[in-house]
Parts: structure tokens; C-alpha cells; sequence
């Protein structure tokens, strides 16, 4: 068994499984990313054998999660073995909580089966220091702006296509960031699963050594989760590559987009944010979507996000400096990555 700290345990993680011993709860609320959970003890065992340790002593909280850990002992080293199926080499790495009992218990029974096994020095407390780090360090961000509807996701897709680095901040919240950013989307992560994903996607950009990523415009927050301030502050002081789309194609863009959602789907998202936009607008909206015209729905609502989306851009510091404007006639991925590519080259070199 060896003990490695957060860095080579990152790198390792990279060839082999990485197994997350801690209870069901403390996993499912969040984890190192792409870790297995192969918990030692329930979420109830858990409780008992922590309230044991306080209440009582160490050697009795030992004791008492030996019983529960003498019984699963094959089960756990049939599930390591399950895991690591997919793996050339018999090395794992385990991780609990602080780098304590849990996983030094699970790491001795999984070498006396015969793994190599690497512990990581403060588990899982340890990754999470290192993740907040991340959100600190200087990125070079190339931002990609524009009003709702001008098809800054596909175009972000495109730009990674073409081999350019990117970071989805919506998929990784799985949220569009408006009041119909859940629909079509999965559960959102909790916030501390969302800043663990971000920061082994920044951890990844750095280790590609590429000077500028292509990040969409985003506000602080994204449906219940929020860009961490540091990461966020960086986002504003970087120059913004902004869309200038005329408002009609950008409405067929939303209306082919959204209009294949359930109307009652439709219908609660406007009444969430009835009270910005008003009331006869909240009215008018629902009736359209009701009387089956949804682009005329969808026409109040995107007057709505371009009051507010102008409002931001206008109160941004600095804000002529880092503001680049990019028009296109159509909302085609291809076309206006050659554009924001053609830009960058202009205004960065083409060594940038």
C-alpha cells in the first residue's frame, strides 16, 4: 500500500480506477469525478459507528465497524474486481473522507487479495481543497457572447470540433441558465459535485497547455448552482466575442428549440418569472402557447431576455475594451466559428 498526495493520485487516476469508500450520501452528494463508490459502511452504518466514536471511545467504533465490515469483505473484493475488469493492470486507488480508517481498512483488504493499492493522503478533504485552488489560477478565456437565442452552444460545439478548447459551463450544470434552462436537461449536480467537474475540466485545459479556451458568456449563477467568484471575476475580464444576430432569427431559433417541449412545461417556466415580466406580458405569453402560436409566445419572452442581457453587458467594467463584436446574417455553427476564428486571428496573431 502506498500513500501518494492529491497530484499523483490525480495522475494515476488517469490509468486506474479510483474507489470511493465512503457512505452512499457522501458520495451521491458529491465526488472526485469518474470515482467508483464502493462504500465500507451504509449511510446508517455510518451514523452508528461515528456516534460510537463520540460518544463512547475509538476502540469501540473500531469494533463495531469491524462487524459490519467482516461481513462484506468478499462482496467488496467481487466488486473491486468488477470494476477493474475493464483494466490491463491490478492497481486501484482508494480514497474516504480524511484518509483515515475507511480506506486504510478497504486498501489492507484489497492488498492481501493481491491489487496494488495507492491511498490518497487526506482523501477526499484533500481533493476538495485542491479543486477550490483551480478556480484561483489565470486562465486565458476567449468569451462567447450574445443574446438568447444565437446558437452559442452549437457554436461551442463546432469550436471544439475543430479542436479548439472549450468549457461547457451548461452542460456541466445541466442547466441553459434561464428559466427554461432545466427542460430537456438532467437533475442538476449540487454545488459542490458542479465546482468538482469544473475544476478537473480546468485541470484538464491546463495539462493541454494551450494559451486561450472558449467559454460561453454565462451569469454567476446557472439554475441553482453558481460560477465560483474567482473563476467568475476571470470570465468578466476576458474579452467577449459577441454574436450580433437579428432578433427574427434568433426568435426561429428559440421557437424550433423550445417549441417541441410540453406546453404545461412551457407555461410553469413563464410563471417563474412572472413577476419580472409583468403582468400583461405573463398573460399574453401563456395565451399564444395556449392558442398553439408559440412564436408569438416566444417573441415576448425573447424582448424579455434582451432587456435583461443588455442591462448586464451595459453595467460590465471595462466594458468597450473587452467587447468584440461578431454579426452574422445566420445562425450556422460553421460559418460563425470561421468568423470568431478569423477575429481572434486578427486582433491576437495567429500564434495566439
Amino acid at each position: 500500500m502506498l500513500k501518494v498526495g492529491i497530484d499523483e493520485f490525480l495522475s494515476l487516476s488517469k490509468n486506474y480506477p479510483v474507489l470511493d469508500v465512503r457512505s452512499p450520501g457522501e458520495y451521491h452528494h458529491a465526488h472526485i469525478p469518474g470515482a467508483y463508490n464502493l462504500p465500507l459502511f451504509s449511510d446508517e452504518e455510518r451514523k452508528v459507528v461515528g456516534t460510537a466514536y463520540k460518544q463512547e471511545s475509538r476502540e469501540s467504533a473500531i469494533k463495531i465497524g469491524l462487524d459490519y465490515f467482516g461481513v462484506k469483505m468478499r462482496k467488496m473484493v467481487e466488486e473491486a474486481d468488477e470494476i477493474n475488469h475493464k483494466y490491463t493492470s491490478k492497481n486501484i486507488l482508494v480514497h474516504c473522507w480524511r484518509g483515515g480508517m475507511r480506506s486504510a481498512g478497504v486498501a489492507w483488504l484489497l492488498d492481501l487479495y493481491g491489487y496494488k493499492v495507492y491511498t490518497l493522503t487526506g482523501g477526499y478533504k484533500s481533493f476538495k481543497k485542491w479543486a477550490l485552488e483551480q478556480f484561483d489560477l489565470p486562465y486565458q478565456f476567449n468569451v462567447l457572447g450574445g443574446y438568447t437565442g444565437s446558437g452559442k452552444t452549437e457554436v461551442l460545439k463546432q469550436l471544439s470540433n475543430e479542436n479548439n478548447l472549450v468549457i461547457n459551463l451548461e452542460a456541466i450544470a445541466c442547466h441553459k441558465g434561464s428559466a427554461f434552462g432545466a427542460l430537456g436537461e438532467q437533475k442538476q449536480p449540487t454545488q459542490e459535485m458542479f465546482e468538482n467537474v469544473l475544476a478537473m475540466t480546468l485541470y484538464s485545459v491546463n495539462r493541454a497547455q494551450m494559451q486561450t479556451v472558449w467559454i460561453e458568456d454565462e451569469s454567476q449563477r446557472i439554475g441553482s448552482v453558481n460560477i465560483p467568484g474567482t473563476l467568475f471575476k476571470t470570465m468578466r475580464e476576458s474579452t467577449l466575442y459577441f454574436l450580433e444576430i437579428s432578433f427574427e432569427q434568433r426568435l426561429n431559433y428559440i421557437t424550433k428549440t423550445y417549441g417541441k417541449f410540453k406546453k404545461e412545461e412551457l407555461v410553469a417556466a413563464i410563471m417563474r418569472i412572472q413577476k419580472r415580466l409583468g403582468g400583461l406580458n405573463t398573460k399574453n405569453a401563456i395565451n399564444y402557447l395556449l392558442e398553439d402560436d408559440y412564436k408569438e409566445s416566444f417573441r415576448i419572452l425573447l424582448a424579455y431576455y434582451d432587456k435583461y442581457y443588455k442591462r448586464d453587458l451595459d453595467a460590465r467594467n471595462n466594458n468597450a475594451n473587452l467587447l468584440l463584436n461578431v454579426p452574422s446574417e445566420h445562425i450556422d455553427a460553421k460559418i460563425i466559428s470561421k468568423k470568431l476564428t478569423d477575429k481572434k486571428i486578427a486582433i491576437n496573431g495567429i500564434n495566439d
